[in-house]
């Protein structure tokens, strides 16, 4: 049986991340969060810039339980917009590469930043959030586009959840 293995690394090598298996979903995100995060990541000493050149942010989603540090895990650091924020942006400290998105609140899946990927990173298959974006989002593809989170996603999450708590 063939896994599928995804790997992030950051810039310098130091943090590898692994997830196994299909991801829950690829998407681009627009919102306001994640475009404030990406200005005060990407103004960090030695920074490699991560957004899409229409200011999106690609991600790779899988479950928690599907993803681990291979390497450099104390060298991960947490960044958070807001005090008693729930997400957290972790941040491999050798070299400020944004790596992972996940939450301090019990959510089941984890954002692996698709600039991070090791190859070439699945494709999108939505754009989220777009209301807030400031100019239309490039989507030469055509794939669908949603102002907030759309209804396959959620579904997608959800289906995610009901698997983990059966063991699949």
């Amino acid at each position: 049986m063939n896994v599928q293995r995804l790997t992030a690394s950051c810039r310098c090598g130091g943090v590898e991340i692994e997830a196994v298996g299909r991801p829950i979903a690829a998407a681009v995100c627009y919102c306001d969060d994640c475009q404030a995060a990406a200005k005060q990541i990407e103004a960090l000493p030695g920074a490699a810039a991560f957004r899409q050149s229409d200011g999106g942010t690609a991600l790779v989603v899988y479950r928690k339980d599907r993803v681990r540090c291979l390497r450099g895990e104390a060298m991960l650091r947490t960044l958070k917009l807001r005090d008693g924020s729930p997400t957290n942006r972790r941040l491999a400290g050798c070299c400020n590469s944004v790596m992972v998105l996940d939450f301090d609140d019990g959510k089941h899946w984890v954002d692996i930043y698709a600039a991070r990927v090791q190859g070439t990173a699945p494709k999108p298959q939505m754009l989220v959030c777009t209301k807030f974006s400031a100019t239309t989002p490039a989507n030469p593809d055509g794939i669908p586009t949603y102002s907030g989170y759309s209804p396959k996603f959620i579904f997608k999450l959800l289906m995610a959840r009901a698997a983990m708590l059966f063991s699949k």
